[in-house]
């Protein structure tokens, strides 16, 4: 078995108002075999669309290179727009040395509660992926209902977004489940009809445009 743990500690400061919530980064950021081209921060990987879709959003012009200038860059950017980053996940037993969310087992998780309470004024999370089996959404609901919490639905649409307060607090927390941003979502994205109909409008238009506009107007 393979011990997936989390290389990074959760990036978080005392302005954070919103918070990204993912799982976990690709093995080879736990061993520190990176690729030419990651970057040695949260959601780093060349092949990760994150930061490109907010390189995007706000014309970042951001570098993709393994060199401390590049996670500055990042770091800056998060602390500007007050967004900290906590994966739910510590670390997780794998067969199959790979990504999959799917294929992690004995998972170990961060107590994002815990978080919520040292960080007073976060009032969203951003989730990078849905209720789907071990999905970030899917594993943060197995921890409120540890905690006598659930979760309630503002709205059902793309990305979906639920509410839930914080016990013995009337502290309001919002919740967003954005499409993750990886390629193996590419297939959901392309059976949705508000995505087909723009492809059809726009024969140009990718399932990365399509994150481009789901994203922006939540960061």
């Amino acid at each position: 078995m393979f011990n997936h743990a989390h290389p990074y500690e959760p990036f978080l400061f005392p302005e954070a108002t919103k918070m990204i919530v993912g799982t976990l980064p690709p093995p080879r950021f736990t061993i520190g075999a990176l690729k030419h081209g990651d970057v040695n921060f949260c959601y780093g990987s060349k092949d990760g669309q994150l930061w490109p879709i907010l390189d995007r959003i706000f014309s970042l012009s951001l570098h993709y290179e393994t060199t401390q200038s590049a996670i500055e860059e990042r770091m800056a950017f998060l602390r500007k727009r007050k967004i900290g980053i906590c994966d739910i996940v510590a670390s997780a037993q794998r067969t199959k040395v790979d990504a999959s969310d799917l294929g992690m087992k004995d998972i170990r998780l961060r107590n994002i509660l815990n978080y919520l309470h040292h960080f007073p004024n976060i009032h969203t999370l951003l989730f990078t992926g849905g209720n789907s089996l071990n999905g970030p959404e899917y594993l943060f609901r197995k921890q409120l209902k540890e905690h006598g919490i659930s979760l309630r639905c503002i709205s059902d649409e793309v990305p979906r977004i639920h509410q839930f307060s914080l016990k013995s607090s009337t502290r309001e927390i919002r919740t967003v489940s954005l499409t993750a941003p990886s390629g193996a979502a590419n297939r959901a994205i392309g059976s949705m009809d508000s995505y087909k109909e723009l492809k059809n409008e726009n024969p140009t238009f990718t399932t990365f445009d399509f994150r481009v506009l789901q994203y922006k107007p939540f960061f």
